[in-house]
């Protein structure tokens, strides 16, 4: 099935021609008929398989822009995840003439607020600002026609569950509700079925993710032998672009100062770096100015980068599903990907855990 067979309009398809989208992914081909339809969604995805495209493209169809009413919002955990989808959302644009709002953290409130005074047809937001326009009154979510909850067991996990559920009680019964996530576990679904219509469940398959294209190796090392083993690898590798995950943001930053120490180029990504300068690295890094970036989980969810050829764990993943969104950054496109974790005594027994919910034991590299 192709985008003009799921009802997808000429200028989208011309404008997703030009980035090199030609064919939908099994998350699109299963979810845009759906969400033309007005039906409520749960779509289980991971990053990389194309989900933020499976609910904004039906929604770029189904908006009216001879309303000025805000009628599509999406709600988003993080504003790198945000700034993403409003990324997206601006390309087709072109095609069809939609006025969209980011509103997160970190943007002047004045701005945006000014913005909305012209009419605005959809708004992409993290909870926090979303709730202070909201109580501003300067956003109304009266006439919204589509809701979509982003990575929502994030959400959840982020303890924006009672901002989420304060959002929902402004919007209007007859909405329709989307709810896109990595995973759907107890939490997610008790949330989702609290405030949606009969949804219609659908999941791809995650294993694909970690395996096809994805070349995966561990070196068995120790918490004081770490640093040097990571930059030993690097030194073997030299990779275009690589991202390097590690577990809080104190080993972020100790291990960025090592290697920047060391003549690396490298810069960090976590939650107490400014959001002005947070963009300028993520741009940086976009454009290959940047080769390592140094990254917790929480920065880096929801980042698709092209050209990511190497993913590194310099810390083990709290479990399979992190893992799995750490490597699936590679490998993207059909291209070859690259991913290595470093894992010392104490983490044996989470490396079993992922090498069991995968299917095969990750091939050891030694680098004496």
């Amino acid at each position: 099935m192709d985008f003009k067979e799921l009802g997808i309009s000429k200028g989208i398809i011309e404008i997703l021609k030009s980035s090199g989208i030609t064919e939908p992914t099994p998350i699109q081909e299963r979810c845009i008929g759906l969400i033309k339809e007005g039906k409520d969604v749960i779509a289980e995805a991971q990053t990389g398989t194309g989900k933020t495209l499976a609910f904004l493209l039906p929604i770029f169809e189904n908006i009216s822009i001879e309303s000025e009413n805000v009628q599509s919002l999406i709600i988003t955990p993080t504003r790198e995840l945000a700034i993403q989808i409003t990324d997206e959302a601006n390309k087709l644009k072109k095609a069809k003439n939609i006025n969209i709002l980011a509103a997160y953290g970190g943007k002047d409130i004045s701005s945006q607020i000014k913005k909305l005074k012209n009419s605005t047809h959809m708004i992409i937001a993290t909870p926090g600002r979303l709730l202070d326009h909201i109580r501003r009154e300067t956003i109304n979510l009266c006439s919204l026609k589509t809701l979509v909850l982003d990575e929502a067991d994030q959400m959840l996990l982020m303890g924006f569950k009672k901002e989420v559920e304060d959002i929902i009680k402004e919007t209007p019964e007859t909405r329709q509700t989307l709810c896109f996530s990595a995973t759907i576990d107890s939490q997610v679904k008790k949330l989702a079925y609290k405030y949606m219509k009969s949804p219609v469940s659908i999941a791809v398959e995650k294993e694909s993710l970690t395996l096809e294209n994805i070349k995966q190796h561990v070196v068995e090392t120790t918490d004081r032998k770490k640093q040097e083993a990571l930059l030993n690898v690097l030194e073997k590798d030299r990779p275009f672009m690589a991202i390097i995950f590690c577990r809080t943001k104190v080993r972020v930053d100790a291990l960025e100062e090592a290697m920047h120490n060391r003549g690396y180029n490298c810069e960090k990504l976590h939650s107490d770096i400014l959001q002005s300068k947070r963009e300028r690295i993520m741009k940086s890094f976009r454009k290959g100015d940047i080769q390592y970036l140094i990254a917790t989980d929480v920065a880096a969810r929801g980042l698709d980068i092209g050209g990511v050829g190497h993913i590194y764990n310099y810390d083990m993943p709290e479990n399979t599903e992190s893992y799995i969104h750490r490597i699936g950054r590679t490998g993207r496109a059909g291209e070859n990907g690259y991913t290595c974790l470093f894992a010392a005594p104490k983490d044996m027994g989470a490396l079993a855990e992922i090498e069991n919910s995968i299917g095969c034991k990750i091939e050891r590299r030694n680098i004496d």
